[in-house]
């Protein structure tokens, strides 16, 4: 082999491995007997330095793999941990009534608690293997994932400092757990599976748990309900249907930066 074939080769090797270097890691737990997975990518300085974690949930019929592509929040916040989690296979409400296709269990009880007790797992594994700054743990999902991050926030909200569904709904039995909280609602007004008026009740029950007052314009498609306590909600309406918009990843990390987990008022 010539000296700049074996060049090339060393050249396609090394361009490789930083690659793969850079990709998020596949881990397992076994939880109740069930081995669950998830695609994590942590930044170096995560072993020392408080750092921020960014747990996100896939639509009914995703896979992390594609999720960690679609979001990529370890392309646009490098500095955080990025969780991407695989849901199992669940019935759908709107699709896949059978529960072919993996999804996330919509509301308390659903499944035994597997996906809430996933979470703690998985949240159990980033704080012994790394160093996370408690006050800034985030969630964010689209649909069905958008729609357990609405659980998460009434089931686990004390652990939470933001959360950013997309394309989802909150419901009903969650509005008396849901404690106030930063909030970014991603929606589409086209929306052909979570109808936008769903979608719409939703936001304005979290502007009252919110204390929110009236919008302002806030980037393209956004606007701002700002809240006299620091719970503020964000709300980015697009044209479009069901579909995560590419720009909108880069909103909600700006949104997250913004806000830290206040400590509970003292007794």
């Amino acid at each position: 082999m010539s000296r700049v074939a074996i060049a090339v080769v060393l050249l396609v090797f090394t361009w490789n491995s930083v690659r793969a270097a850079d990709d998020p890691a596949r881990l397992e737990w076994n939880v109740e007997g069930v081995t669950r997975e998830a695609l994590v990518h942590a930044p170096a300085a995560a072993k020392s330095t408080p750092s921020p974690v960014v747990f996100c949930f896939h639509g009914h019929g995703g896979r992390m793999k594609h999720a960690a592509a679609t979001f990529a929040y370890h392309t646009h916040w490098p500095q955080a941990i990025a969780v991407y989690m695989q849901g199992l296979n669940t019935p759908g409400v709107l699709t896949d009534p059978e529960g072919k296709k993996p999804g996330w269990q919509k509301t308390f009880g659903d499944q035994g608690d597997r996906d809430l007790k996933f979470f703690d797992a998985v949240l159990a594994t980033m704080k012994k293997d790394y160093k996370v700054d408690d006050a800034r743990v985030y969630a964010t999902g689209h649909s069905n994932g958008g729609g357990f991050t609405y659980l998460l926030w009434a089931a686990r909200g004390e652990v939470l400092a933001a959360v950013a569904p997309c394309a989802a709904a909150a419901k009903p039995e969650f509005k008396q757990h849901l404690k106030p909280k930063p909030v970014l609602h991603m929606a589409g007004e086209n929306d052909p599976l979570v109808r936008f008026a769903w979608q719409q009740r939703t936001i304005d029950e979290l502007r009252k748990i919110n204390s929110c007052g009236e919008g302002q314009p806030c980037g393209e498609h956004g606007t701002l309900y700002p809240s006299p306590i620091g719970t503020p909600v964000v709300t980015y309406i697009h044209p479009g249907g069901h579909e995560l918009p590419k720009n909108v990843p880069p909103v909600i990390v700006k949104f997250f930066q913004e806000h830290v987990r206040q400590p509970a008022p003292s007794s």
